[in-house]
């Protein structure tokens, strides 16, 4: 089972570990599920030790589990009956012995509060962290994207471990899920379009030094979306790889008058070669024309 985290440095492949720690994945997917992950800063970066995200206050005191946030906001539930947080799933075949580990942040127990999991997580950026074993759930693990995970570890953090240049989780992909919702939980319309804490430092999307014309700006930026859609449709299997690109003896024609057939494209390009086939795409239920069309020639 997996999760595809689109960050600011790259993105993030995550096998979960669905059958040792049920309740633990089932808690990280359905937090993917609500977009709760969704502009969480790395607020904790120790390089060659680990990175921590997961808290939408980017304070290391915030987070909650998926049943406390279904329950707080739920009329019916008073703020006891559910735990902000739930036991760790402690496997001690599970350990922190490879780069890309991810595990569950434990918060302790304050004012005769239970302590325990919420929503905080983290990635082990170095391998043999033997200290975090059976202390920390270990609930998956990074198989693509290592390399983000080299450029996370060689950022500039302060004295508290929190980078100068927020990083950032753009955007969640569950890849699989196999657990049913909970009662309750229901599901945003829409990813949020503002980080949900109040940082003052450089944007993740931001360069200082940066100089460029607005319309560069945009072009960069379209080209980035462009990008983390291709891996997206990769990974769900709409593409057969991020950067496939369409054959070069295949012209695509766009804008077209509504009126023009297949004859008429065929004719006006002959001229450069011979057309193996001509087809201007037309809806599927009325046939009218969608004013595009692939000009296919013979070489």
């Amino acid at each position: 089972m997996s999760v595809l985290l689109e960050t600011s440095l790259g993105d993030l492949v995550i096998d979960l570990e669905v059958d040792a720690c049920p309740k633990t994945c089932e808690n990280f997917l359905k937090l993917c599920k609500i977009y709760y992950f969704n502009l969480n800063a790395f607020f904790n970066v120790s390089k060659d030790f680990l990175a921590q995200t997961g808290d939408p206050t980017a304070t290391g005191t915030g987070g909650e589990s998926i049943w406390s946030y279904i329950a707080s906001g739920s009329p019916s539930n008073s703020e006891s009956s559910v735990s902000r947080y739930f036991e760790p799933e402690i496997r001690p075949k599970l350990k922190h012995a490879t780069k890309g580990t991810v595990s569950m942040a434990v918060a302790p127990a304050l004012e005769g509060h239970k302590g325990g999991c919420g929503s905080q997580f983290f990635v082990t950026l170095a391998d043999n962290i033997d200290y975090l074993d059976g202390k920390h759930t270990v609930f998956g693990h990074v198989v693509e994207g290592l390399d983000t995970l080299d450029k996370i570890n060689e950022v500039y953090t302060d004295q508290d471990g929190r980078p100068f240049k927020d990083i950032r989780i753009r955007h969640v992909v569950i890849l699989d899920d196999p657990f049913p919702d909970p009662d309750g939980l229901i599901q945003p319309p829409s990813s949020p379009t503002r980080p949900p804490d109040n940082s003052t430092r450089i944007a993740e999307d931001e360069d200082p030094l940066a100089t460029l014309p607005e319309e560069e700006e945009e072009r960069i930026r379209r080209e980035k979306a462009a990008a983390a859609s291709a891996l997206t449709l990769e990974m769900v299997g709409d593409l057969p790889f991020a950067n496939v690109r369409p054959p070069e003896n295949v012209l695509f024609v766009c804008k077209l008058n509504p009126v023009t057939r297949d004859e008429d494209l065929e004719l006006i390009f002959s001229r450069f070669g011979v057309i193996m086939s001509c087809q201007v795409i037309r809806d599927k239920r009325t046939g009218d024309s969608l004013q595009y069309a692939f000009i296919e020639f013979d070489k």
